[in-house]
């Protein structure tokens, strides 16, 4: 259904080209910064989420503290790190930092992102973070209180509570004429197909500007069991979803991915140099799938322990870039499905192929630049 929102937010592909310059560096071989980072400020979380891949993230823990943050920040800013989002392997609104890390990295031009269960918000603290942020997405996997419960690991109330703060956004962005935008997201198992409309009428009711269903990402064996083959079946409860679109109010559904069976078209892994993951502990890895101790020979270093540019810019961390996209790498072999580089490899693949001649993209820029 076309509606006059059709693709405002681009949340089924990638704005890696609006980068060319850094693609540029990184042909050329330079030791770029990423332009992305998505980063966790602790392990912690008080969800039990059934498709939370968290549970396959585990390694040594250690706390990330103020003066960490404020040093990672300030590196971010002298490399050239473009945008910082507060999601990983934890829930970032359980830290004592949280706050202080969302103003500070706005403050000094980066541009931050929150996603979270949300249920840990107040008023005041919205208030307060919210002119911040480029974007605020609440992770929201059912759209009725029993399921709700089943599916996230909590208590019925927890529902309602998140339910409140969403609207309680949308009201302060209306009143205070924000930028930031709101959105819900679906991590959506097969077998919970039967959220998928009553969430996309809930969003409807309390009006974020979108919601996006995606799939579930799994581990290279499987662990959290995900059928991928059964996502076909369900192609008319999405479809449905998407009708709810109106001026205002967004309804996307990651296709691409979910089409895809969680399975890669490309076998080396550009992509990671321009968008890393740093887990609640303050290790880094290229993504949060190779976060476990078993892929500590893809471990790069760690922001409690070392001063973030000494990383990007030091040899091990190339050394791990460089292996990943090598020949001795194979990403639909050796990855968990459809990773957070995906699209942006798949981009960089063709452009590597030569499928895609790399030209600086002309138009108007779309939102949210800065998170490719």
């Amino acid at each position: 259904m076309q509606t006059p929102n059709e693709n405002k937010y681009i949340l089924d592909a990638t704005k890696i080209a609006w980068h060319h310059e850094r693609i540029q560096d990184w042909k050329r071989g330079k030791r770029i910064a990423p332009i992305t980072i998505d980063l966790a400020l602790t392990r912690a979380c008080n969800y039990g989420c059934h498709f939370c891949y968290a549970r396959l993230q585990e390694n040594d823990r250690f706390d990330i503290t103020r003066e960490h943050i404020d040093n990672f920040l300030d590196d971010c800013k002298e490399l050239g790190v473009k945008a910082i989002s507060l999601v990983s392997d934890g829930e970032s609104t359980l830290s004592p930092h949280f706050e202080h890390t969302v103003i500070r990295g706005s403050e000094l031009g980066i541009s931050m992102a929150v996603a979270t269960h949300a249920y840990n918000f107040k008023y005041d603290m919205l208030e307060r973070i919210l002119p911040h942020l480029t974007y605020l997405r609440v992770n929201f996997s059912a759209g009725e209180p029993k399921r709700y419960a089943e599916i996230m690991g909590v208590k019925e109330k927890h529902f309602h509570r998140v339910v409140q703060n969403v609207r309680d956004m949308v009201e302060i962005k209306k009143n205070n004429n924000l930028d930031v935008t709101i959105g819900l997201q679906m991590v959506l198992m097969p077998e919970d197909a039967d959220q998928v409309v009553p969430l996309a009428k809930l969003g409807k009711e309390v009006r974020p500007d979108y919601l996006v269903v995606k799939h579930t990402s799994d581990s290279e064996d499987g662990k959290l069991g995900v059928d991928y083959s059964k996502y076909a079946e369900l192609n008319h409860i999405l479809e449905e979803a998407e009708s709810y679109s109106d001026s205002t109010y967004q309804v996307t559904v990651k296709w691409s991915k979910i089409n895809a069976e969680g399975k890669r078209s490309y076998q080396r892994c550009y992509a990671a140099p321009f968008q890393i993951q740093i887990s609640g502990s303050g290790l880094i890895a290229p993504c949060g799938m190779l976060f476990n101790e078993k892929y500590k020979r893809f471990h790069i270093g760690n922001i409690t322990q070392q001063r973030f540019k000494d990383i990007v810019l030091g040899d091990k961390y190339w050394e791990v870039m460089s292996h990943l996209a090598s020949m001795n790498f194979d990403a639909q072999k050796m990855c968990g499905s459809l990773c957070l580089q995906h699209k942006p490899n798949e981009f960089l693949d063709d452009v590597e192929k030569g499928k895609v001649q790399l030209e600086k993209p002309t138009g108007t820029p779309p939102q949210h630049i800065n998170f490719i």
